[in-house]
């Protein structure tokens, strides 16, 4: 009998507890299952670095179940912030794939202003490129052997002191733009980027193209000593490329229509002292 007893007992526990299953958790669970919210979608891929526009991330209602925590759900969180990471479309934007400023690794492309230019040009030789200790910031000169082919090692005027804005490694990384950690693999620089000036950035392609260039640094530290680096070459290249004011068409096209002004004067002037000749022969 008390077997019987207890299988009673525990029959009507398992009753019990299906029906606070069935009545009380269960409608508990299917509310939160299907309570919406609106979150932040990615409509066309963003890639890391780039900035996050209107046009590229909208609002959407999806279920608010198992969402994470971090999740954006107002649009203006977005508008303005650089991807930390690559967004494919129908993403949802977390908090750690967005940032104030661009990834580290480019964002001096986002300072250019148009003034200037970032120009690459590779380091061929361990040698070449001051055996990877080259960082951001550095002014370093660049040295041509046999510039122009006349057989002399120079330093091209134009490219007596410029910035290095980044050292990229062979595998398409930045190296030395920050302090190394110990657990860093040390990359072999492959490519130096330079700020420049559009006429620098000619000379540069030409000594890319001969495949011949050599970098030597000038000087690295406080950013207002740079500047006076940089302030001086600026003095060199406004000598060597003085700003025209007026090309050599519109100065010659100034005289002549001069001329023609002239003679329209002159020939205004014959028409009217011929008029009152006509009516006095008259």
């Amino acid at each position: 009998m008390s077997f019987l007893k207890n299988r009673t007992v525990i029959g009507v526990i398992c009753i019990i507890l299906s029906l606070v299953i069935c009545f009380a958790v269960t409608p508990l669970f299917n509310q939160s299952i299907s309570e919406k919210t609106e979150i932040v979608r990615v409509v066309k891929p963003v890639k890391l670095g780039e900035e996050i526009t209107v046009d590229k991330v909208k609002t959407v209602e999806v279920g608010g179940y198992n969402l994470p925590d971090d999740v954006v759900k107002n649009l203006d969180t977005t508008i303005g912030k650089y991807a930390s990471a690559d967004l494919a479309v129908g993403d949802y934007i977390i908090a750690s794939k967005i940032a104030d400023e661009p990834a580290a690794e480019n964002a001096y492309l986002y300072n250019l202003t148009g003034e200037k230019q970032a120009i690459s040009v590779s380091v061929k030789a361990f040698a070449n490129g001051l055996s990877g200790k080259l960082q951001s910031g550095d002014i370093v000169s660049i040295i041509a052997p046999d510039y122009k082919k006349q057989g002399a090692t120079v330093i091209p005027a134009e490219l007596q002191y410029v910035e290095v804005i980044a050292v990229t490694a062979t595998n398409g990384y930045d190296a030395n733009t920050g302090e190394p950690s110990e657990d860093d693999e040390k990359e072999l620089p492959g490519t130096v980027t330079l700020l420049v000036t559009p006429e620098q950035s000619k000379v540069l392609a030409e000594l890319e193209a001969d495949g011949k260039l050599h970098i030597s640094l000038v000087y690295r530290g406080d950013a207002a000593n740079s500047a006076k680096f940089t302030e001086a070459q600026d003095a060199v290249l406004t000598e060597l490329y003085p700003p025209m004011e007026k090309t050599s068409e519109e100065a010659a096209s100034e005289p002549s229509s001069d001329g023609a002004q002239s003679e329209s004067t002159e020939s205004e002037v014959s028409d009217t002292a011929e008029t009152p000749a006509e009516s006095e022969v008259e």
